[in-house]
């Protein structure tokens, strides 16, 4: 039986799954914590990669290994592999201005025009969490760091790259040129073409400056990225994807599903036959990992809504869920606008939350907890609606992610999303997928034109409920009443 493993670093934590090849079976996993922050030294990553490693028992019998990790964190290196700076991850926000710069820039000044632009270029428009704008950030706030850069990684290009040995080889001895990333998750740096799969340096010269650095080979979706030998036999290491892409690839996604995961941030993710080009920005037309399309709709405010609102009842996830179940739909009026961290789509990184609706009537904890459920569940409909416009199909939607075990979310998605709603069993399908990849790899390793293997699918649960019209209507109200102010206001 060869045995492959895959790995999901996260901006919370590393999971590792090993995995039959064949059957897709489950062997063994393993875990460890990343540390808090928006900011972090990728040594953290590559720490917990080895405790999470070690705890799924090594991976001395394992034949290949691929990793699925955060998009767009911006790792810089110096001439000695060295990490110039801790890492900036997706969801650090002080790359706004640095990202407002760029699209006016490549517009001479238009910003509308500068937005078309940068879609057609990249599939994005930049914002703060697109790694073309911290290398901005980086170039203006930091001139001294910027100016010893001579390779930008993301975190999973890192992560394989000392999985391969370079990494962790000692100063001095580090092969920049052995970085490899895959097609996703170059997809996210701003500065690739997902439709010319290509870099683009002009893009690269305009965030930082000069566009003389080492960027990582773009590997194909089973290639072999490194090899690397070992007294037990070959391993073999795949390009990995970004986290979105390597879950969709583990879950088996195809055109006209679409999937929710409900994280850190909240994900509309669908798979698409052709690119797409949105200049209104709320759609970000990614690759994905297996040669075709991953437009995707990105909020940064998602499972820590119902964190936030669990914490301020003072319940837990349980009873945070029962309160908003013994709640009507559409909670009396109570309306929460859940931009908590600022928000990514729409593109207002300083805007926070508000509450509307304020009644006697409707200052009662259950209230609160619906309010809060259906907020989150509003902002992710919308995503829905923007891969629509885009000429997406929405065919069937999955729902996922640690917000997806709470029982309130699932009975109240299909009212708010206005569709049936199916949940896989519960799994680790960033890693899932990346363990998908690294047997495809073994596969292709041996005949080229092998496709990924089909693995069987998990069980599900479908979940179904009248359309609840009003919820999303009074929330559009409240939403643009927020957006209405100055984002500081809100």
């Amino acid at each position: 039986m060869a045995l492959v493993a895959g790995v999901d670093s996260s901006t919370q934590s590393c999971k590792v799954v090993v995995r039959d090849a064949a059957t897709g079976a489950l062997v063994r996993s393993g875990r460890a914590a990343h540390p808090d922050g928006t900011e972090v030294h990728p040594r953290h990553w590559w720490t917990a990669l080895e405790e999470a490693v070690e705890q799924a028992g090594g991976l001395d019998d394992v034949a290949a290994v691929a990793v699925g990790g955060q998009q767009h964190g911006m790792v810089a290196l110096d001439a000695d592999g060295e990490v110039v700076r801790p890492a900036l991850l997706w969801n650090d926000t002080r790359s706004a201005s640095a990202a407002a710069d760029l699209v006016a820039e490549l517009g001479d000044g238009d910003v509308e025009r500068g937005a078309a632009a940068w879609a057609t270029a990249t599939g994005s428009v930049p914002v703060a969490s697109i790694t073309a704008t911290k290398l901005r950030w980086l170039r203006d706030a930091e001139p001294e760091n910027a100016a010893r850069v001579a390779a930008v990684a993301l975190p999973h290009d890192w992560l394989t790259w000392c999985l391969a040995g370079h990494g962790t080889a000692p100063a001095g001895s580090r092969d920049l040129t052995a970085l490899v990333t895959d097609r996703s998750d170059a997809s996210g740096t701003g500065y690739w073409s997902p439709t010319q799969e290509a870099y683009r340096p002009d893009l690269l010269r305009l965030a930082l400056g000069r566009d003389d650095v080492v960027l990582p080979r773009v590997a194909g979706p089973s290639e072999t990225a490194a090899v690397v030998e070992r007294p037990g036999g070959r391993l073999l290491v795949g390009p990995g994807a970004g986290d979105n892409a390597a879950a969709a690839l583990g879950l088996g996604m195809r055109p006209g599903d679409v999937t929710i995961s409900i994280g850190t941030s909240g994900v509309v993710s669908a798979v698409a036959s052709a690119p797409t080009t949105d200049a209104s920005g709320l759609v970000t037309g990614f690759a994905d990992a297996t040669g075709v399309y991953l437009p995707l709709v990105c909020t940064l405010n998602a499972s820590r809504v119902l964190d936030a609102a669990a914490r301020m009842l003072g319940v837990d996830h349980a009873g945070l869920s029962d309160l908003a179940l013994a709640a009507p739909a559409g909670a009396d009026g109570l309306v929460l606008v859940p931009y908590l961290e600022g928000e990514r789509t729409p593109n207002k990184p300083d805007a926070t939350g508000s509450l509307h609706g304020l009644r006697l009537s409707t200052t009662t904890p259950g209230h609160l907890a619906r309010a809060a459920v259906e907020g989150m569940l509003c902002a992710l409909a919308d995503g829905l609606d923007a891969l629509r416009a885009q000429g997406v199909p929405v065919e069937r939607v999955r729902l996922i992610g640690g917000g997806a075990r709470s029982e309130a979310v699932r009975r109240i998605a299909p009212a708010v999303l206005g569709l049936d709603v199916v949940v896989p069993e519960p799994g680790e399908y960033v890693a899932d997928g990346a363990a998908r990849q690294a047997a495809w790899v073994l596969a292709a390793a041996d005949d080229a034109s092998a496709a990924a293997p089909d693995w069987a699918a998990s069980g599900e649960e479908t979940f179904t409920a009248p359309a609840a019209t009003h919820v999303r209507e009074q929330y559009a109200r409240a939403r643009e009443l927020t957006l209405d102010r100055r984002d500081g206001d809100v």
